[in-house]
């Protein structure tokens, strides 16, 4: 008797970004090419990070964001940069099944909310925010004496689960990219325990 491999036929499509290849928490990717898909995914976005094998392939309600918020010339797209990650209660009939949204977007001054479809003759509003710049290279890796105050000052003010830590990190920050607490520099260390210790400033 042959054994089957569950693990294999357990992964998800190795042709595409998955929503399962986002658990661990979101992802800042740089496109770097927009094709033409199929017809029942028409879209393909090719990113520095995941190579053209495994391109995003947006739904109709992500495609709709990027025509409401770059525009329809998708050759500008080259260079910039998304923030994708994992909703787990986008749908699939009635059953939720878990898809990829677009949180943050490079090349805007502002948030911008987004009118899309629901469900049939119910529409909601999508909010995606601006993507920060990346931090300066300079003093952008923190010491271990920086952040185990880091940790520390977390502890403290009653943050010890890192499920509640790096949101609460990505907020402060305006990084949403950040997934664990040696991504912070110095500066950022600095900012959040301030933070705190006194509170947003007056």
């Amino acid at each position: 008797m042959t054994d089957v491999d569950l693990v294999a036929a357990a992964a998800p499509r190795s042709d595409q970004i998955n929503a399962d290849d986002l658990i661990g928490g979101p992802r800042v990717v740089t496109i770097t090419e927009v094709r033409k898909g199929n017809s029942e995914q028409p879209v393909e976005i090719v990113t520095a990070e995941f190579g053209p094998g495994r391109p995003y392939r947006p739904g109709k309600s992500m495609i709709r964001v990027f025509l409401e918020t770059w525009g329809k010339k998708t050759g500008v797209y080259v260079g910039r940069k998304i923030v994708i990650y994992r909703d787990p209660d986008i749908t699939f009939g009635p059953s939720k099944v878990g898809g990829i949204r677009i949180s943050h977007m490079s090349n805007l001054d502002k948030a911008k909310s987004i009118p899309l479809t629901k469900t049939r003759g119910k529409k909601e509003l999508f909010r995606v925010e601006p993507l920060p710049d990346a931090p300066p290279a300079n003093g952008s890796r923190a010491s271990e004496a920086e952040i185990k105050a880091l940790v520390d000052g977390l502890a403290e003010g009653g943050i010890t689960d890192p499920k509640e830590a790096i949101p609460f990190l990505r907020t402060r920050t305006g990084r949403p990219e950040i997934n664990k607490s040696t991504d912070l520099t110095s500066a950022e260390i600095a900012a959040v325990l301030d933070f705190m210790t006194n509170g947003e400033p007056e």
